[in-house]
């Protein structure tokens, strides 16, 4: 897969296909934490608490990816809002979590897991072999 002819390199589109599935994969492993901690096995909301870490981080990585791939293959510019957004949710997320309000912690998680899973599918469906027209790139199947 190549990108457009000046802009920017073919490893970009990739590389936000793994960002996107890693952090999708995280969400995943979080909710299934959350889900073992409630019912009984307390240890695990100290290996929610240290995962939450890591996905503030990858989501950071995505929305960073996310930027390159709008200004360098003129993605459109909503994947990089959605992947601020998604920083944004993370970063709310683990607030709530830690100050242990429920009734906005696991209602919010359902948003970062749908917004994590519209990246992941935009991410897949893009294609970069799109023409210019009025300064929008149009998708096109490769």
């Amino acid at each position: 897969m190549s990108a457009q002819a000046g802009h920017g390199p073919s490893w970009l589109l990739p590389l936000l296909r793994a960002t996107a599935v890693l952090v999708l994969l995280d969400t995943l492993v979080q909710a299934a934490l959350a889900g073992l901690f409630v019912t009984g096995d307390l240890d695990l909301l100290a290996w929610h608490a240290a995962n939450a870490g890591v996905l503030s981080a990858l989501t950071v990585v995505q929305a960073v990816v996310a930027v390159v791939v709008w200004r360098r293959l003129c993605g459109p510019g909503w994947v990089a809002a959605a992947g601020a957004v998604l920083v944004g949710l993370v970063g709310v997320q683990r607030a709530l979590g830690e100050a242990r309000v429920l009734a906005g912690h696991m209602p919010l998680g359902m948003a970062v897991f749908g917004c994590a899973t519209a990246l992941a599918y935009w991410a897949f469906t893009y294609r970069t072999g799109a023409t210019r027209q009025a300064g929008r790139p149009v998708e096109v199947a490769e």
